[in-house]
């Protein structure tokens, strides 16, 4: 069966030797990080928000994960549709499509509690349970950055985007509690408040728009190398692509709506409590993001993502044995800092290992199996507690995450670059 490719059609030249008709590469960057960074803190926001929002609207556990799996197999759908249509759907017009559903997402999340409308348009919408993003607006950012540098200036530039990503989601994270009392005071009173956050969220998908038309003029011009496939390099990014699934895999099992839900659960956190102690996480992981490229360049891009990636899972899975919630927010915080620390490397090695004109196609190949791995676990964790307060979904993550640190150390260490 064909893979599924996102044709991106950008160019893979550093910026020095953009088409003349380019003048820099500069001002694609600015956007994507500013349009990032807004995405971001609407992510930030609404996976604080959505466990006790679908909680006040007298939903249980399990039908929280069912809406955390939708929202995963939506982005998965999207990037099939993508890549379907991917003659007609250069990255801006990628970018400004899913900024449009996103606004619509966020308004039928604010204006109905009916399930199988919050169900439909979470499959259909490019909403995200975590602070990470795994719909279609990923793979069309990195891969114009990836296109606009090379080398170490790629693994800074891809810090870079982690960065920023960490620091807004960090930022809208800690917004939910004041975002939910806005909205108490704005007449949301039938969820305590909480609608107001979607609403928000949608905002924010309007907000973008106008930056995203702006870069798709820029990069109409940016299509020196054609759309391609994976060619010389397809084995080992097809073995690399089920190493990522299965990291992904137990990544659905501690998205953030399962950690709020498990804060809940098993200590009973407000909405304000979730929403700081997620924040602290996301903003932790925002400091790592520095010291990625440092630690690629020193150690090697995938001693970097194994050696870091398993103490955080070793973390995660203390959390849910912790006996108080301070060590259990400890345990995760700590996580927080070693745990991102892969992303940027994660990145700059797939985008090592191919060739230029590949780029477009290993970020989509790669991209697309983890959306689908990280929609498979979340409805049993949410399933899980329903039945348990104990942190089952954080053992069984941490795991999952623990066997795909050694697969990537024993298979993958040989290709390793000092980048």
């Amino acid at each position: 069966m064909r893979s599924p490719t996102l044709r991106l059609s950008v160019t893979a030249a550093h910026p020095t030797s953009l088409p003349t008709s380019v003048p820099t590469s500069a001002p694609i960057s600015r956007a994507i990080l500013t349009t990032r960074a807004m995405r971001a803190v609407g992510d930030g926001l609404l996976s604080a928000s959505l466990s006790p929002l679908l909680i006040a609207r007298g939903f249980n556990g399990r039908t929280i994960g069912l809406v955390t799996t939708a929202t995963l197999l939506g982005s998965a759908v999207n990037l099939i549709l993508v890549s379907r249509f991917a003659s007609v759907l250069r990255p801006g017009r990628v970018l400004l499509a899913m900024s449009i559903l996103m606004a619509v997402t966020g308004f039928v999340f604010a204006s109905t509690g009916v399930l199988a409308i919050l169900v439909l348009i979470a499959v259909i919408g490019p909403l995200n349970p975590s602070s990470g993003d795994v719909s279609p607006f990923l793979p069309a950012e990195q891969t114009l950055v990836s296109s606009a540098y090379e080398g170490r200036a790629r693994t800074r530039a891809l810090a870079r985007f982690a960065l920023v990503a960490s620091a807004g989601a960090s930022a809208g994270a800690f917004l939910a509690g004041p975002i939910a009392h806005l909205g108490r005071r704005l007449g949301f009173t039938a969820t305590n408040g909480i609608a107001f956050a979607p609403l928000v969220y949608g905002a924010i998908g309007v907000a973008v728009i106008p930056i995203y038309l702006t870069t798709m003029k820029r990069t109409t011009s940016l299509s020196v190398i054609k759309p391609g496939r994976l060619g010389p390099s397809r084995q080992i990014i097809v073995r690399l692509t089920a190493v990522f699934a299965l990291d992904s895999a137990g990544g659905g099992m501690v998205v953030n709506t399962i950690i709020a839900l498990w804060l809940k659960r098993r200590f009973d956190f407000s909405l304000g409590r979730i929403g700081l102690v997620l924040g602290l996480m996301s903003l932790a992981s925002a400091a790592s993001a520095l010291l990625a490229p440092k630690l690629s360049a020193r150690f090697g891009l995938v001693e970097t993502m194994a050696l870091t990636h398993a103490p955080a899972n070793v973390l995660v899975i203390a959390a849910a044995f912790a006996p108080n919630p301070q060590l259990a927010v400890g345990c995760l915080g700590v996580r927080a800092l070693l745990s991102q620390l892969d992303v940027p490397p994660r990145v700059a090695f797939v985008m090592s290992l191919v060739t230029p004109e590949e780029r477009s196609a290993a970020s989509a190949f790669t991209n697309l199996p983890r959306s689908i791995a990280t929609a498979s676990t979340p409805l049993l964790g949410g399933w899980l507690l329903t039945k348990s307060t104990f942190g089952w979904p954080l053992v069984l993550g941490g795991l999952m995450k623990l066997a795909y640190d050694a697969l990537l150390w024993t298979k993958f260490r040989r290709h390793s670059l000092k980048l």
